[in-house]
C-alpha cells in the first residue's frame, strides 16, 4: 500500500471517530423527543409547552452557533469540541434529575448552547481532512452518524425508562459523551490535520458576502422537515396511531435508517457529479432540487392507513431532507475555504436554529388542526429553499 493510501485511509478513520461526536450529540438531543410522553403525563403539559421547551434549546442554540464557530477558526477544532462535548453532557446528565418545567427549559438551554458547536466542528473537521470532492461524502458520513443517534434513542431511551425511569435515559447519553472526550484526544494526537491557521481579519468579508445569507436564508427555511420528524415521529406515532411508548418504539428508529441512507445517497451522488466535471456548488444544488421533488410526497403521511404505513412515508420524508441537508450544508465549505469554513457553517446553524423559535405557535397549530397544516408545510419547504438558492445566482 502506498503513502497515498495510508493518507487517506488515516484521514477516514479520524473523521470516524469524530462524528461519533454526532452520534452523541443526537442521541442527547434526541432522548426527549423518546421520552416526551411520559414527561408529559408526569408535568401534565401541552403540545405549546413542548413547543416551548424546543425552543428553550433552540434559542440558545442560534444565538452560540455563530460565536461558537468563531472560536473553532481561532482557538483550534480539538480545543474547542472537547470542551463542548463535556459541556453537553453534563447538561444532558442534569436534565435528568429535573423536577418541572422550567429546570427542564433551563437544562435544554445549555444543552442547546453547547451543541452549537456540534455541527460548526465537524464542517471544520471535514476541510481540514478531506478532499474537496470527498467533503460532501463526508457530510453524508456526519448525517449518518446523526442518523445513528436518532436511530439508537428510541429503543435506548424506552428500554431505560421502561425498565428505571425516563431521567435515567438522559444521564447514560451523559456518560457516553464524557467517554468519547479521552478517546478523540488520543486519535488526533496520532493524526495531525492539515494547519488551522484562521484569519480574523476576513471575517468582515465573508459577512459581506451575499452567499453567507442566502444559503442561510434557504438552510432555515429547506430544513423544517428535519426539524418536524426529529421532534415529533414519537409523539405522532403514539397520538395519531395510538401506540404505547414501548410500542412505538419498534417503528421510530426506523425513519432514522432511511435519514442515514438518503444522506449517503445524496453524499455520493454530489461527488460522482464532480468527478465527472460538474462544478462542486453546481453539483450540490442539483441534489438538493432531486430531494426536494422527492419531499413533495410527504404527504402521503396523512393517507397511511397504520402505523407501519405511516412510518413507512416518514422515512421516505425524512430520507429526502437528509440528502438536502448534506449537500446544503457542504456549500459554504465550497464557497468560504478552511479559513471560515467553522463560521460559515455555523451561519446555517444558527438560521435552522432561528426558526425552531416558532414551535410554540407550530405547537398551538396541532392542538388545533392536528398535523395536516405542519406535515404540508414539510412537504414544499426543501422546493422553496431550492427557489432562494436559485434566484440567487448563487448556485449557477
Amino acid at each position: 500500500m502506498n503513502q497515498s493510501q495510508d493518507a487517506a485511509r488515516s484521514r477516514w478513520l479520524v473523521i470516524c471517530v469524530f462524528v461519533l461526536s454526532s452520534t452523541i450529540n443526537y442521541l442527547d438531543r434526541q432522548t426527549l423527543a423518546v421520552v416526551w410522553p411520559a414527561i408529559r403525563d408526569e408535568f401534565h403539559l401541552s403540545y405549546s409547552d413542548y413547543g416551548w421547551i424546543i425552543a428553550a434549546f433552540y434559542v440558545p442554540y442560534a444565538l452560540a452557533a455563530p460565536f461558537a464557530g468563531l472560536l473553532i477558526d481561532r482557538s483550534g477544532l480539538n480545543r474547542v469540541i472537547s470542551g463542548a462535548v463535556g459541556m453537553w453532557s453534563c447538561a444532558s446528565i442534569a436534565t435528568g434529575f429535573t423536577t418541572g418545567i422550567g429546570a427542564l427549559a433551563g437544562a435544554r438551554a445549555v444543552l442547546g448552547m453547547s451543541e452549537a458547536s456540534g455541527v460548526p466542528s465537524v464542517g471544520k473537521a471535514l476541510h481540514l481532512y478531506l478532499l474537496p470532492a470527498d467533503r460532501a461524502l463526508g457530510n453524508a458520513m456526519s448525517q449518518a452518524a446523526l442518523s445513528v443517534g436518532m436511530i439508537v434513542a428510541p429503543p435506548l431511551a424506552t428500554w431505560i425508562t421502561l425498565r428505571s425511569n425516563w431521567r435515567m435515559a438522559f444521564v447514560v447519553p451523559g456518560l457516553l459523551g464524557l467517554i468519547w472526550i479521552p478517546i478523540w484526544a488520543v486519535v488526533a494526537r496520532r493524526s495531525p490535520s492539515k494547519a488551522e491557521g484562521a484569519h480574523l481579519d476576513a471575517l468582515p468579508d465573508v459577512l459581506r458576502d451575499r452567499r453567507l445569507w442566502i444559503f442561510a436564508a434557504a438552510n432555515a427555511v429547506g430544513m423544517f422537515g428535519y426539524s418536524l420528524w426529529t421532534q415529533f415521529t414519537t409523539t405522532y406515532l403514539v397520538d395519531v396511531h395510538h401506540l404505547s411508548l414501548a410500542e412505538q418504539a419498534w417503528l421510530a428508529w426506523i425513519p432514522p435508517v432511511f435519514g442515514a441512507l438518503g444522506g449517503l445517497a445524496g453524499g455520493w451522488l454530489s461527488a460522482r457529479l464532480i468527478h465527472r466535471g460538474t462544478a462542486a456548488i453546481a453539483a450540490r444544488f442539483r441534489i438538493c432540487l432531486g430531494a426536494a421533488m422527492v419531499s413533495l410526497a410527504t404527504p402521503v403521511i396523512l393517507l397511511a392507513p397504520g402505523p407501519v404505513w405511516a412510518c413507512a412515508g416518514i422515512s421516505l420524508s425524512i430520507a429526502a431532507v437528509a440528502a438536502f441537508s448534506v449537500n446544503m450544508y457542504t456549500l459554504p465549505l465550497d464557497a468560504f475555504g478552511a479559513a471560515r469554513a467553522a463560521f460559515a457553517v455555523s451561519m446555517l446553524v444558527a438560521s435552522y436554529g432561528v426558526v425552531q423559535i416558532f414551535w410554540p405557535f407550530l405547537g398551538r397549530v396541532i392542538n388545533q388542526y392536528a398535523y395536516p397544516p405542519v406535515i404540508l408545510l414539510a412537504a414544499v419547504t426543501p422546493l422553496i429553499a431550492c427557489g432562494i438558492l436559485w434566484s440567487t445566482r448563487a448556485v449557477r
